[in-house]
């Protein structure tokens, strides 16, 4: 103990040392700050949603209720869904700044309804969220060369290598004590600010504890990049300049590189052009006669076939069969983009393997609920609903049945919690 507390006092005697320190501290404790005050406003967004949405149906209601008709009711109402942040999102935005967590839906079309926000923005999308996922992958690299870079060069060009080498069987243990305690004064004041935002954000034991340890294993790897280039036996520039190149080759160069092989590997298309093919198919119902629509829509679900026929007046029954068969129609579309874009995940989890940035980003943002496959449940979840409510307002429209007041507090609410055996088949 008395030994590391004489290098630890060593330590602090360098300027270099406690400024990185406190830079490390202050920019994860941003980080943390940043991530929680983005998770804050997305969760009072969610909770504003809820009695919008109540006025919003109150006044549908009030208006839609003279007619009776169930397809204004039908028409005009929407839907709020949401996508809760985990309590670890705040350490690992991932997809959530760019990607919807909250979408109104109808009982039309689902697909033009789900892609019409993808849209992402560049200026977002490109650096990424500053949140702490972002400081420990792209910035904590650059700390440990600042803290390592000279630790066995800097006492070579001071003239004590040799003497600190010589010291009878305790050569070994001083280089021990002082890489742990570099390494152990930058994990501290890495992780205190997360752990602090992790008891305000109620994370689960479990979940933090593999963070924790997946902060330790990433800095360990820089660790020892560090130190086998200062065994390299080069000066402290030397050492410095080369692991910056590395630096930037093994953070930003090669994802970048890998990013776009696996886009070239496996081709998907955007999800606005399934929104666009989906409405292409829903046009195409106004120039061929509406019994080809309904034969088609009631080959798919003959449970409403025995609906009475339409006469020359316009139905909104037709109208909901044919944005139904319009997203049959692009089904299998949807289904090979979805597939598409897993597939490409499961090149970057591989990536992963010799990437250590990229797999680390990869496991938080799991770990965080924030990746693609958190947007996949979210997706599963609205294609439920929506199949709900499909089923609900068809009730109404192939039985001629009037659609009173009443019947729009029966109407099916979102839940957070998926049932699978409410996926509609047509969906992955």
């Amino acid at each position: 103990m008395i030994l590391f507390t004489h290098e630890l006092r060593l330590l602090l005697r360098s300027r270099m040392t406690v400024l990185a320190l406190f830079m490390v501290s202050l920019l994860a404790a941003a980080s943390v700050a940043a991530g929680m005050t983005e998770i804050a406003r997305q969760r009072a967004a969610i909770a504003h949603i809820q009695p919008k949405q109540a006025q919003d149906a109150a006044a549908v209601a009030q208006w839609a209720a003279a007619t009776k008709d169930p397809g204004n009711a039908a028409y005009y109402s929407f839907h709020a869904t949401w996508d809760a942040p985990s309590p670890l999102a705040f350490a690992a935005l991932g997809l959530r700044d760019v990607a919807p967590y909250i979408l109104r839906v109808r009982a039309l079309g689902l697909e033009a309804q789900l892609y019409d926000g993808e849209t992402y923005n560049p200026e977002l999308a490109l650096p990424g969220r500053f949140d702490f996922s972002f400081v420990l992958i792209y910035l904590t690299p650059l700390f440990v060369i600042a803290l390592f870079h000279d630790l066995i060069s800097g006492e070579r060009e001071a003239g004590r290598l040799r003497m600190l080498d010589a010291l009878a069987g305790s050569g070994r243990r001083l280089w021990t004590r002082r890489v742990s305690l570099r390494g152990g004064l930058l994990f501290f004041t890495l992780v205190l600010p997360l752990m602090i935002g992790a008891i305000l954000s109620h994370v689960p034991f479990v979940p933090l504890l593999v963070v924790l340890g997946l902060v330790a294993l990433y800095l360990a790897f820089w660790i020892a990049v560090t130190l086998l280039i200062g065994r390299l036996g080069w000066n402290s520039v030397a050492n410095a300049t080369t692991l910056a190149g590395l630096w930037l080759v093994l953070t930003l160069v090669l994802p970048a590189i890998a990013h776009v092989a696996i886009n070239r590997a496996i081709p998907v298309g955007e999800g606005v052009e399934l929104t666009l093919a989906q409405r292409t198919a829903v046009n195409r119902a106004w120039d061929i006669p509406r019994e080809e629509t309904m034969r088609a829509f009631y080959t798919g679900h003959p449970e409403w076939k025995d609906s009475p026929p339409l006469t020359h007046a316009f139905h909104w029954k037709w109208y909901f069969a044919f944005h139904q068969v319009g997203d049959e129609t692009v089904a299998p579309r949807a289904v090979a983009y979805r597939h598409g874009i897993e597939a490409r995940e499961a090149a970057a989890r591989s990536i992963g393997w010799m990437l250590p940035s990229v797999a680390v980003q990869a496991l938080l943002a799991r770990l965080a609920d924030t990746d693609m496959q958190a947007q996949f449940s979210y997706q599963d979840r609205i294609r439920a609903f929506h199949a709900r409510l499909r089923n609900f307002y068809y009730g109404y429209l192939f039985t001629d049945k009037p659609f009173g007041r009443e019947d729009f507090e029966k109407a099916p609410t979102f839940s957070t919690i998926l049932n699978p055996s409410r996926i509609p088949a047509a969906s992955p």
